[in-house]
């Protein structure tokens, strides 16, 4: 009974989980969510030299873009094992990266009646970084070399 649980679990995160990048990556394509990560990702160390490359809302379309074709990857590797080590992987990259805001993001801690609190949008991400490890670790082993 356990395993068929844990199977479910597993298959409801992953859905989830591709589910959410896929649906946070097309927001991205609005001026809304373009000004919204603007201080996170001018902020970041990894992240902030791409407005210097391309504009508040190109920057935005990338990353969205980049959710939503990882959220297909990991839809895939439902079907296709083959893909989940590089979805899994690439997932991952996402959710670190976004539970790295933070850290380099001033002002995204604030004390509220004592209490400390952050964008809470934010620490969502902690199980979907899960999930992505548990679709790396699954899939770590699939044959590359299979057909699709």
């Amino acid at each position: 009974m356990y395993n068929k649980i844990s199977s479910l679990g597993f298959y409801i995160g992953v859905f989830g989980t591709a589910l959410i990048l896929i649906w946070i990556g097309m927001f991205k394509f609005t001026p809304t969510e373009a000004a919204a990560i603007k201080p996170l990702v001018e902020n970041h160390f990894a992240m902030n030299w791409l407005y210097g490359l391309m504009s508040l809302q190109a920057v935005s379309n990338l990353i969205g873009l980049l959710e939503i074709v990882i959220g297909i990857l990991l839809f895939g590797s439902l079907y296709w094992p083959q893909l989940g080590k590089i979805a899994g992987i690439s997932s991952a990259i996402i959710f670190i990266t976004t539970l790295s805001f933070l850290i380099t993001t001033p002002g995204i801690w604030k004390l509220v009646d004592g209490f400390p609190i952050t964008d809470f949008f934010l620490i969502k991400d902690i199980p979907y970084l899960a999930i992505s490890l548990m679709v790396w670790g699954k899939y770590s082993n699939a044959n590359i070399d299979t057909e699709l």
